[in-house]
């Protein structure tokens, strides 16, 4: 019995690719790793929108930016298939049930101050994340690594950021020039993949092929860079004046777009300077609020960094940017949001083009295949950093594993992981499973 070859996917509609990404913005948990699995398993192994070596080398030149890559990814995704409309939906619904959920849970803060039921969901979904991150690391390694040359790469990478605290970009930086010299000495090593047909072998023929031409809208040129830059600048320019004398606001908009810039590693290389600035220059909320914020962020749908909509909440209320506190949360929310990702379609939108134009070259790819093998380290030091504080919430640095030693996270999370990998379940419902648990668990050790 033969199988016959499945057909090529038709061109969605710009609804259907609507409904997919509003999707994707309720149900992206696990930090970026989990929505850069969760996009890989619809996009690529699925839909086949997109074929695994391109979805590669966007995710590769993402990982290069600052800023969230997962929504960046997004962004460049939906721009190559509906151009800037596209890329302009995919990121705002990536990032909006995030917005108003955050937002929301922040008025119900700082109105009732402790949120039981809200704190054993967390209980649950804190190991479901660590399965979540862990399975994004195997998934993403088994596609990248594809020889002895790029394990060590990634190895190196956890050992760098592990065990000597390496900060990310210094990674990054090395690993890049490790891919640009192994690329003139072994570049049978630091191919991007199998060749042509490669992907089609595991999921089929994609829409968005690896032999599929650049649409007409994705040609670079320097008129088209100069142009879409000079519209950022101006749109960042009006935004400014609208926040008018409003110094709180005008502060918000200067220290975010400043962050953004420096996000270079993800969420987590960025906390630092966001705790320090919003925390302890500005005082737009204290220590406390902030890592109560975290743990919302960690575990609410969209990029963890989304925790500068909490952060903007809070710091709208406490300086009294309008006289309604709601609506002073909602201005501070929306403007620590608006200029944290304005940056990230400027990055697909202008620098897109450039990227499409060196796909196949290997001086150019070869850099990108380095990055992405230390990128499969670095996700699995994040689920180790993970795995660490919610089997061990108490410990700390000084004293890494002292308090109590909690069980039944392991048991989630193991479980959480099985379901996943042999299985093949749903993130959605394996999230939701345990968050039930969680729930249950926290009315019984109350009861």
């Amino acid at each position: 019995m033969t199988t016959s070859t499945p057909q090529r996917p038709v061109q969605p509609s710009i609804w259907e690719a609507f409904a997919y990404w509003l999707k994707l913005g309720f149900i992206s948990f696990g930090g970026p790793a989990g929505q850069i699995s969760m996009m890989h398993q619809e996009l690529v192994e699925k839909r086949r929108w997109i074929s695994e070596h391109r979805f590669l080398h966007a995710l590769n030149y993402c990982m290069l930016l600052p800023g969230p890559e997962a929504i960046q990814l997004a962004i460049y995704i939906s721009w190559l298939m509906h151009g800037t409309r596209g890329a302009i939906m995919a990121g705002v619904l990536f990032f909006l049930p995030a917005f108003v959920l955050l937002s929301a849970l922040a008025a119900v803060y700082l109105a009732y101050g402790d949120v039981p039921l809200v704190q054993g969901i967390f209980y649950g979904i804190k190991p479901a994340v660590v399965a979540v991150v862990l399975f994004a690391a195997w998934r993403i390694g088994s596609r990248a690594l594809k020889n002895e040359v790029l394990y060590g790469i990634a190895a190196l990478a956890f050992i760098g950021i592990f065990f000597f605290k390496i900060d990310f970009p210094w990674i990054v930086l090395a690993a890049g020039i490790l891919g640009a010299i192994g690329g003139k000495l072994a570049p049978a090593k630091f191919k991007a993949g199998g060749g042509h047909g490669a992907s089609n072998k595991a999921y089929g023929p994609a829409l968005i092929d690896d032999d599929t031409p650049a649409p007409a809208h994705a040609a670079f040129s320097w008129v088209k860079l100069v142009a879409m830059s000079a519209v950022f600048v101006a749109i960042w320019a009006a935004a400014m004046l609208v926040l008018g004398e409003q110094q709180t606001l005008n502060d918000m908009g200067e220290f975010f777009t400043k962050a953004a810039f420096l996000t270079i590693g993800g969420a987590y290389a960025v906390l630092p300077y966001v705790y320090q600035g919003a925390v302890e220059h500005f005082t737009w909320l204290t220590g406390a609020q902030m890592m109560d914020g975290l743990a919302l962020g960690e575990t609410t749908p969209g990029p963890l960094i989304m925790v500068v909509t909490w952060v903007g909440y809070m710091g709208g209320v406490s300086k009294q940017v309008l006289a309604d506190p709601i609506a002073a949360g909602v201005a501070g929310a929306a403007v620590a949001t608006f200029f944290t990702f304005l940056p990230s379609f400027w990055f697909i939108l202008a620098g897109g083009p450039v990227i499409e134009s060196t796909r196949g070259e290997l001086k150019f790819t070869a850099p990108l295949t380095g990055i992405t093998a230390a990128v499969v380290g670095v996700i699995l030091n994040l689920a180790v950093f993970f795995a660490w504080h919610t089997f061990w919430p108490q410990a700390s640095m000084a004293e890494p594993f002292s308090g109590r030693f909690e069980w039944l996270p392991v048991v989630v999370a193991v479980a959480a992981f099985v379901a996943l990998w042999k299985y093949k379940a749903d993130i959605m419902k394996v999230i939701g499973a345990c968050a039930l648990i969680g729930l249950a668990y926290s009315f019984f050790i109350g009861a």
